[in-house]
Order: C-alpha cells, then structure tokens, then sequence
C-alpha cells in the first residue's frame, strides 16, 4: 500500500511536459480549518489539480488565483475565511480560516529545488522544505527542526515569517513473528497510518490465509529486515521471543536508526534478551532501546489489547521521542 502523496512528484512532472505548474500549501490556520498546516494543492496551467487544501471549500478561488500567479511568474499568499456552512459541508462542526501560499514552479520554486525534494522523498529521506517569506528565500534541510520531523509538524518558526514543510517519509511497521497479536496489530498499524509487513519463516504461521490483503515475508527474520531497511520512520516489533528469530533482527535493529524497537517477552525474559545483547557488545544505552516487554503497561489482556499497548507505545516514541 502506497501511503505517500504524490503532490510535488505531480507539480515537477507538469512543469517538465511544459503545463506549467503552481504548489499551494496551507501555512497557517485558525479556528476549525478543514486541512491540516502543510497540507497541499498541485494546479498545472491546464487547471488540472492533485491534492487539497480545503476539502473543497476554496479550492476553486485558489485555482483562480494560482493560474494568474503561474502568468505573471510571482508567488501569492492568500487567506480565505471558512464559512460555518461550509465547514459543515466538509465535515465540520465549525468554521475557521486559511492561510495558503501559492508558487508557481520555475519562477518562484526553482525546478532543480523541486527536484531534490522529489529525489528525497523518493529515497525515504526526511527533509524539511523552507521558505523565508520576507527574504524569497527557498532552502531544503536535512538537518534541524528535529521536533518538527517527530511531530510532522510544518509550520512557522516562532516570531518569524520563515514558513517550514515538512516531507516525512511514510510510516513503516515490521512485524517479526506471525502470531495471534500481529494478527490483531497489523489491521491497527495500517489503520494508523502504517505500512506494516509481516516476516516469518515458518509458512503455517506466516500465510496469506492468516493475513488476508497484506504483505507476508517468509524469510528469516534477519535477511528480510536487512532487505526492507530500517531507517528513522520505521518501528520494529519482535513478537516470537524466540531468540533465533528475535535475536539477529534485533542486533540489526541497534545498529539502524529506526524510531522503536519493542520485544514481546516477560521481564525475565528481557534480562536474559540484554545479556545476551551485552555479551554480543551492545552498550547499555543501545540495549535501553529496546522497549521490553513490549508495549504500554495498560493491564493488557489477549492478544487485541496487547497489539493496542504496542500501537500506544510506538505512538507515544515517535511523537515524544524514547
């Protein structure tokens, strides 16, 4: 399941078959606005459109006002009061306002720029898009704004007129163990925005029959996590607690940069798991990583609300940091 957008890959392919293109993006908000603050609105030169800023309600005025800025080669910052009606049309209880930036691409956003976000979004590289609005200066960032990439939160830097969008890769979740609680934690992880697959040598365990419409690796478990990758956003739930499965994916795991690590084991479990990972070298920070056992202590009860406890926990990492 693809869970990227594909705004700015459609802009820069308008742009390169000479349509001309415009990226609008929501810059800041008050009251009920019904898209969320770098939310974002491709328009070609033939008023072709990818995406949204609104949910509809003033994406006509903002097309508009795009194929008149993509003329005149200038960018545009508009705000749009959202009446309560409409607001209701689009699901909402109540009204707010919008404040979107319009850049036409060439003139405003420079292709190469555009580009090289495209090229990072591609190889799942966070990057953090930058616009000081009173400079016209337009910067990429791979660097800094390391709450704003935790939170995927684009938005204002305080006090400033220097607007930041963030481009996080999608969420990634692998699951190693193909038992009754991945079952009940894949259909939540992708209900939360992950794209999970599930790795498990052992075929009755890890089938599509079991799995029914998602991705199943019959691989063991540390030549499968080595080939999917782990990177920043991307968690790891080891829920065999079978050392010879567990145990490689793990050592893989505290050498990668991605955001969680949980082990399904008791507490006596675990501190065999962290011998064994100190005995391997890993340091005491490196083995503090590991979330054993697993999940949020809620008092879980079967499978479904330990796959809840897990889903919480990896949650609160990525949006509050270990």
């Amino acid at each position: 399941m693809q869970l990227f957008d594909d705004i700015p890959e459609t802009a820069l392919r308008w742009h390169r078959e000479g349509k001309g293109a415009v990226l609008a993006t929501v810059v800041q908000t008050w009251g009920s606005a019904p898209r969320r603050v770098g939310s974002q609105l491709a328009i070609s030169g033939a008023a072709e459109i990818q995406g949204s800023v609104s949910g509809g309600c003033v994406e006509g005025a903002v097309i508009v006002e795009a194929l008149e800025a993509l003329e005149e080669g200038k960018a545009r910052e508009l705000e749009f009061g959202v009446s309560d009606e409409d607001a209701f049309a689009v699901g909402l209880a109540c009204g707010g306002t919008i404040r979107v930036l319009v850049e036409p691409v060439g003139d405003v956003l420079p292709e190469d720029l555009l580009a090289e976000l495209v090229a990072a979004r591609a190889a799942r590289q966070p990057v953090a898009y930058v616009v000081d609005l009173d400079r016209e200066a337009r910067t990429l960032h791979r660097d800094g704004f390391e709450t704003r990439f935790r939170m995927d939160r684009s938005g204002f830097e305080e006090d400033s007129r220097t607007f930041v969008a963030i481009h996080n890769p999608p969420l990634r979740m692998i699951v190693v163990g193909a038992v009754h609680i991945a079952q009940a934690l894949v259909p939540m992880a992708r209900i939360a925005g992950y794209d999970p697959v599930v790795i498990d040598p052992r075929e009755t365990f890890g089938s599509a029959a079991r799995f029914p419409g998602e991705r199943v690796v019959n691989d063991w478990p540390d030549e499968a996590v080595a080939a999917e990758g782990l990177d920043t956003r991307t968690a790891l739930v080891l829920l065999t607690h079978d050392p010879k499965l567990d145990d490689p994916a793990l050592e893989l795991a505290l050498r990668s940069d991605c955001f969680y690590i949980g082990a399904l084991g008791s507490t006596r479990t675990h501190a065999k798991r962290a011998e064994r990972l100190g005995q391997a070298g890993f340091s005491a920070d490196d083995i503090a990583r590991v979330h054993g056992p697993v999940g949020l202590d809620i008092g879980a009860a079967g499978p479904s609300e330990i796959a809840v406890s897990i889903l919480a926990e990896v949650t609160r990492v990525l949006r509050h940091g270990a």
